[in-house]
């Protein structure tokens, strides 16, 4: 989208506000669950973790913790600690809802994968565009904080430019590894 379009930090921080996800409510956990449980599978015990862009509630977080991970949040506005960005720290990076708010992704891709231990692995979650007359009609461009669209061919695109592999794990999530 245009920079001309983006919200100021207010009006999106405002947005965000409207957003009800609770971390004990069953459905949020069970679309959560759409990254979690594969991702889970795939982790071994004790993992550090960190959830960028975990909002207010972060019911991921929560879910990790109980499996036995230490994780640690970061969030531009609702946890802005950024002691926690550390390079070659996490066996794990989550970004649920979070890529497609990315003002400069690339800069933030590259600066995830630098958080990451050199076989850590990152776990995204956002709806991709399937075509063109379906983005036409789509819900989710219309939300205003919605800057930047991802589609197979884009992470194909990001796999090739930082020599990483990735897969789907459910229709809305996504997770790379190098």
């Amino acid at each position: 989208m245009p920079r001309r379009y983006y919200l100021s930090p207010e009006l999106e921080k405002a947005e965000y506000d409207k957003h009800e996800n609770i971390i004990d409510d069953p459905g949020y956990r069970r679309f959560l669950g759409h990254l979690a449980d594969p991702l889970l599978a795939m982790m071994p015990p004790a993992c550090q973790v960190l959830e960028f862009g975990c909002g207010p509630g972060p019911a991921l977080a929560t879910m990790l913790q109980e499996a036995g991970h230490d994780v640690a949040l970061y969030d531009a506005f609702y946890y802005p600690d950024q002691s926690v960005l550390k390079t070659d720290r996490y066996d794990v990076l989550t970004a649920t809802e979070v890529i497609e708010h990315l003002h400069y992704p690339a800069r933030e891709i590259s600066a995830w994968l630098d958080y990451l231990k050199p076989h850590g692995l990152l776990g995204i979650m956002t709806k991709t565009v399937i075509n063109a007359e379906r983005f036409a009609k789509w819900h989710y461009k219309n939300d205003q904080t919605h800057i930047c669209f991802y589609s197979p061919d884009t992470f194909d695109f990001i796999a090739s430019e930082y020599s990483l592999t990735w897969r789907r794990l459910a229709d809305d999530a996504f997770v790379f590894s190098r």
